[in-house]
């Protein structure tokens, strides 16, 4: 088709006013680069920030256990030595060394089971159309874990390096588990010490952790379990402040 000589015009007219459109353009992205090579972080650094501030709390918390341990062993080599001088105290002295073996502040040794439970690995091909959150242990797992074990006897029982009592309580954020101030990532251990058989009787009772177990031949979720035959879990170190409820006074004012 032959082109009108007014169509032919109107393009060159188009192109003189697109060519310095185009040099502008691209000579933004010339100074975007260049001020990227001078150290701009396009990206921005708050990821970066938060793993740095994790860390930062992390190691104040590490360095606050330190301090707890060393002024718990000093209390508690004054409270000895006032209870050689002192019934009443020696006699508190071994209700609470009594109690503490009940309360998981002595180590347990024995037969016991590990639980390790594992994200999917990453890069691996699964059927149908999964979520992120089908492919990560959650929160509730862990639990599940613990609850069975406890149900199956247990006499005590560790996550990861440190030792359960009546009050921890297992946190995720995201594919990280948060006990006792610590954060911890995947693959997560669950340590119980107690008869083997009857341990891994529950965890195979546990409607909870029949379903993650669909997960795992789903979507290739981590579950292993392990027969120790002798091991040891240390005493729980952590803050024993306990926390309660109180109550107000009649006719006091109650705030949201």
């Amino acid at each position: 088709m032959e082109v009108k000589p007014r169509d032919r015009g109107s393009r060159t007219v188009t192109w003189r006013h697109a060519i310095p459109a185009l040099t502008l353009f691209t000579g933004t992205l010339f100074a975007a680069s260049a001020s990227t090579a001078h150290g701009t972080d396009l990206r921005g650094g708050s990821r970066t920030r938060v793993t740095d501030l994790i860390t930062q709390e992390q190691r104040g918390y590490q360095q606050a256990q330190n301090t707890y341990r060393t002024l718990h062993h000093q209390v508690d080599g004054l409270g000895r030595q006032a209870g050689r001088r002192d019934a009443r105290v020696r006699t508190a002295q071994e209700d609470a060394d009594r109690l503490a073996a009940l309360s998981g502040f002595t180590p347990v040794s024995g037969r016991a089971v590990r639980v390790s439970l594992d994200d999917a690995p990453h890069g691996r091909r699964v059927p149908g159309d999964p979520s992120p959150d089908d492919l990560v242990v959650h929160q509730q797992d862990v639990q599940a874990v613990v609850n069975a074990l406890w149900a199956g006897g247990a006499t005590a029982m560790q996550i990861m390096d440190q030792r359960l009592i009546s009050t921890s309580a297992v946190r995720c954020v995201g594919n990280t588990l948060i006990l006792q101030g610590v954060v911890y990532s995947p693959p997560f251990r669950i340590t119980a010490t107690g008869v083997p058989e009857r341990l891994r009787a529950a965890l195979g009772a546990s409607p909870e952790i029949q379903i993650y177990r669909q997960y795992v031949d789903e979507y290739g979720l981590g579950y292993t379990v392990k027969t120790l035959q002798k091991t040891t879990l240390p005493a729980y170190t952590g803050n024993t402040t306990p926390q309660y409820a109180t109550t107000e006074p009649r006719g006091a004012d109650i705030h949201p």
